[in-house]
């Protein structure tokens, strides 16, 4: 009877363990949180390491966060640790963790390019900056791949024919020549010392970006919007991204919305211009006058108006055109001046050079056969791009499993970061030398070491407008060394590298002015030019 008596309690206890209420003491739940925080960082922690396997890198990163304040506190110091890592061992590239992202750090040139030719659904994404979706949409430019962005290139090509360039090098001049004549005023204040260049040069490059793309559609006071929103777009860029009322990165991309809106409503009014039979005077000019033709073949084909003709659409690619351009541009003529001032033998022959090919007093615009003769100061630009490149980094997304080399394949999702900056320094000769003749006939390392060029990119997405933003340079060194005297205002580390987000010199390029030339030369104005 036992027997039988046993197994009923058993079964007894147990219904009534089950109708009792479940409860726990708040010691047991802190236990159960705190064990389940531990396997996720564990498993954190072990996925790292899988994703890592040999190649060199951190042995341990913090949970979630990874080497993310690093990485935003020190920018320059965290990429020449990662660089240290690649060079540590034959592979040429290391591993890190930002912000539950596995990323890998490549500097070798020829896995660079590997990863620049595979920019495809399947292999890699282009992403421009780590957090680019969220801050410039999925429809931007460098998210494209295959047919769609081979159609998109070849609609924007007639933007940078040698006609439109001239166009855009007339702008480019006037206003250069606006501003140079402003920092001199600066610079000759009775309580004026050194002056920084960095902002004057961006509010210079953002001018002449607005005029050259979109001429005289931004207004006053639309420029001014546009100049605000643009300047909480450079800070977001800087900072991590926390979307939420308020913080740096949500005014960022809401800023990015209005500027989209603003260069769609410039789009509009060019379309209106052109329709009406008017002369280009911009990019957007240019771009319209295809676009209207390809509309009108399509309307009387009785078809649907071709892909990337809205309003809307264009506004989006003429933002990531002064994305482009304006940092980028910016940072190049901060070293510009940095290293002609600290090699004076450079600068003298650049001045004799251009001395002999234009004049102030010629009142001429310097035109495209001038820049074409102007042979050493376009090897000077080159060299400046060759050592310093602005963009120094330029961040992919690993669609699939990628196999990097024969003992590595990078993982789905990872962020890869090939290294412009780091293939600069290989193969050229002596290439820790600031050496301007290693671009002359003679030498020619631009031919013998192109795949280690890489400051406009290379594959899919190389660069469209690299004439644009190379002719930018080349007339700024031209006109800023012909017009002025100038000497850094040296301090320690002044030339050392920080990201703001492009690279520029530590102190913002610090500078002694005063006026070089007898009179300025005389230029149209830029209203009588692009009316």
């Amino acid at each position: 009877m036992d027997l039988f008596i046993f197994p009923s309690l058993l079964s007894l206890i147990d219904r009534r363990r089950r109708m009792r209420p479940l409860s726990l003491s708040l010691t047991e739940l802190t236990s159960y949180v705190l064990c389940f925080i531990i396997l996720l960082l564990l498993l954190e922690q072990i996925s790292y390491i899988l994703k890592k396997a040999s190649i060199p890198g951190p042995s341990f990163v913090l949970p979630f966060i990874g080497n993310a304040i690093p990485l935003v506190r020190d920018p320059t110091n965290f990429w020449d640790l990662q660089s240290s890592f690649a060079k540590s061992t034959p592979s040429g590239f290391s591993a890190n963790y930002i912000i539950g992202n596995f990323i890998v750090f490549i500097r070798d040139s020829h896995l660079s390019h590997k990863i620049f030719s595979n920019v495809r659904p399947d292999a890699f994404h282009l992403v421009g900056h780590p957090f680019g979706k969220k801050l410039f949409g999925q429809h931007n430019l460098i998210y494209m791949t295959g047919q769609v962005h081979r159609d998109l290139r070849r609609r924007i090509a007639p933007n940078f024919t040698p006609k439109a360039l001239s166009t855009y090098t007339a702008l480019q001049q006037i206003i250069i020549l606006n501003h140079l004549k402003s920092w001199l005023n600066q610079s000759q204040a009775p309580d004026s010392h050194s002056i920084p260049l960095r902002i004057l040069a961006r509010d210079m490059n953002l001018q002449t970006s607005q005029t050259v793309f979109v001429g005289p559609y931004l207004g006053p006071k639309a420029r001014e919007r546009f100049e605000r929103d643009y300047f909480l777009f450079n800070v977001g860029l800087m900072k991590l991204p926390f979307d939420f009322p308020g913080t740096a990165f949500r005014n960022a991309r809401l800023a990015v919305d209005r500027l989209i809106a603003a260069l769609g409503t410039c789009t509009e009014m060019s379309k209106a211009r052109m329709k009406a039979g008017g002369e280009p005077s911009c990019l957007v000019d240019y771009w319209m006058q295809d676009t209207l033709r390809e509309i009108e073949e399509a309307k009387l084909a009785g078809e649907m108006p071709p892909p990337f003709s809205t309003d809307v659409e264009i506004g989006g690619y003429l933002f990531d055109f002064l994305f482009a351009a304006q940092d980028a541009s910016t940072s190049s003529l901060l070293w510009a001046v940095a290293l002609l001032d600290s090699h004076p033998e450079v600068l003298a022959k650049v001045r004799t050079e251009v001395a002999g090919i234009w004049s102030p007093e010629s009142d001429e615009l310097i035109t495209a056969d001038m820049l074409r003769e102007m042979k050493y100061t376009l090897a000077v630009a080159r060299e400046v791009l060759r050592f310093r490149p602005p963009a120094t980094l330029v961040p992919h997304i690993a669609a699939e499993s990628f196999p990097l080399t024969e003992s590595y394949t990078i993982p789905k999702g990872a962020i890869v970061f090939p290294s412009v900056f780091e293939s600069s320094f290989q193969g050229f000769t002596e290439p820790d030398r600031f050496d301007p003749n290693r671009f002359s006939e003679e030498r020619q390392e631009d031919q013998i070491f192109k795949r280690n060029f890489l400051a406009f990119g290379a594959g899919p997405h190389q660069c469209v407008g690299q004439r644009y933003a190379f002719n930018h340079l080349v007339l700024f060194i031209a006109l800023f060394t012909t017009l002025i005297d100038f000497k850094r205002d040296e301090s320690d580390g002044c030339d050392d590298i920080v990201y703001v987000p492009t690279i520029c010199p530590k102190d913002d390029c610090r500078v002694f002015l005063s006026k070089r030339c007898a009179r300025y030369p005389s230029f149209p104005s830029v209203e009588d030019f692009v009316k």
